[in-house]
């Protein structure tokens, strides 16, 4: 495997400096072409109009803002510029679901159809960003995988009814983007999935933590160790009717059996691709190595809904290192039985 070597800088920046990073302006920012690496009721947008043209929520006891979404962003940014200095870095690309609209109070009044732009309120309750180094990458199964940082922010999670210094939610992680496909490779270590701050140097603190002790060498070494086990036709029907069965087991049953978040319409994905995928469909005999079988999985994510992503993200590779153990005769393994 190719790898460039991770850099690490254990000294956060000084928060006047954070204020101060466009991660969109910034000369050191190129632009990233990466298609979307996630789908489903998503749309696009920049840093700038999040910045420029988005409303920021507030605590209803107060009407103090809570911590915006360009503040998450531009936050995240410069942290990634502090870990990996002298790496290239793209600008974040951004998603996000989930309009509230409103309007000023002058044209309470008006008809919807007759709003101009100016008396209308916007921003979105879900947010999800990436930042991608390129200048970090791998090679496996033929895929280039390059390093990719980003973070979730969903309002619903959070407590409007309160006042200023109550906790807020937000989702941290760090992995790899398979460029071929643009899906996200996420493990448990560079994953957190419910952060709560008060502030937005806590925040930082977070983000710094979770690149710091993410393991990028082991991430890779899991991935690269699923290329050497692979699935039969009949293994893989055998799989895929076990997890459609999965989601009727009595919850007792449940209990004893690892985990899956998938449920039938991403499954049907992962069916339809293991035969018309370009990148990861099944080889001429029916055999599927489990490198692929990971990529379908992660493909079939795409579809999810930003709030759900990262739990099936991370879930994705747990379920099919499962798998594994059970090839290589480690564990026995339910889906397989």
């Amino acid at each position: 495997m190719e790898t460039s070597l991770i850099r690490l800088s254990a000294t956060p920046a000084p928060m006047h400096i954070l204020q101060e990073v466009d991660p969109q302006e910034s000369a050191s920012f190129a632009s990233s072409t990466s298609r979307a690496f996630i789908e489903a009721n998503t749309t696009a947008t920049s840093f700038s109009e999040i910045r420029r043209d988005h409303i920021i929520p507030v605590f209803v006891k107060d009407n103090e803002p809570l911590i915006s979404q360009a503040d998450f962003i531009q936050v995240t940014a410069q942290a990634v510029r502090d870990v990996f200095r002298g790496e290239e870095i793209l600008t974040p690309q951004i998603r996000v679901s989930h309009p509230i609209k409103g309007r000023i109070p002058d044209a309470k009044d008006k008809p919807a159809s007759q709003l101009q732009d100016w008396e209308r309120t916007l921003y979105y309750e879900r947010m999800m960003f990436a930042i991608e180094i390129p200048s970090m990458f791998d090679t496996i199964g033929g895929n280039r995988l390059t390093l990719i940082v980003g973070g979730v922010k969903a309002y619903n999670l959070d407590n409007l009814y309160n006042r200023k210094g109550a906790v807020e939610h937000f989702k941290l992680f760090v992995g790899f983007e398979n460029m071929v496909c643009t899906n996200l490779c996420v493990r448990t270590d560079g994953c957190m999935g419910d952060v709560r701050v008060s502030s937005l140097e806590q925040l930082q603190k977070a983000i710094i933590q979770l690149l710091q002790s993410y393991d990028l060498h082991r991430h890779l070494r899991q991935m690269q160790a699923l290329t050497e086990y692979s699935l039969t036709e009949q293994q893989f029907a055998q799989l895929i009717g076990r997890c459609r069965m999965y989601q009727y087991l009595p919850a007792a049953t449940k209990q004893h059996i690892p985990a899956l978040l998938y449920g039938d319409q991403q499954l049907a994905s992962v069916c339809k691709d293991y035969y018309r995928d370009q990148s990861f469909c099944r080889e001429p005999n029916g055999d599927i190595n489990l490198w692929r079988l990971y990529n379908l999985f992660t493909g079939a994510n795409k579809s999810t809904y930003i709030d759900q992503f990262l739990d099936r993200s991370v879930n994705a590779l747990d379920f099919v290192q499962q798998v594994q153990g059970a090839l290589n005769g480690r564990m026995t393994n339910w889906y397989l039985s």
